[in-house]
């Protein structure tokens, strides 16, 4: 069982700045992709980024030259820069991580980001 858990998110102003963080625990060598992804209620899922152990990273087109991901797998670690933020970005950011070899997926509770015009 790994327990992910979030931090950061907040409410902005439109063109502003955020960071996500998500820590698994425990720390397992078998996590493979780490990511995030949103889901407001009543819209659907979109994955926004994830990251493999290797450092491939996959972008959505709606956050694409606004977002970085990165990731500490020593640690377990992953984070999300969020700029130029949209109201449009507005939404709960889930923390996910997925096991290289089982493929379960594991979720974190959520992180609220607001962002006002």
């Amino acid at each position: 069982q790994v327990q992910l858990v979030e931090s950061g998110g907040g409410l902005v102003q439109a063109g502003g700045s955020l960071r996500l963080s998500c820590a698994a625990s425990p720390s397992i060598s078998t996590i493979n992709v780490m990511g995030w992804y949103r889901q407001a209620p009543g819209k659907q899922r979109e994955v926004v980024a994830d990251i493999t152990t290797s450092g491939a990273t996959k972008n959505s087109d709606s956050v694409k030259g606004r977002i970085t991901i990165s990731r500490n797998n020593a640690m377990n670690t992953v984070s999300l820069q969020m700029n130029s933020l949209k109201p449009e970005d507005t939404d709960v950011y889930y923390c996910y991580a997925e096991l290289r070899y089982t493929l379960e997926q594991y979720w974190g509770q959520g992180a609220q980001v607001a962002v006002t015009s």
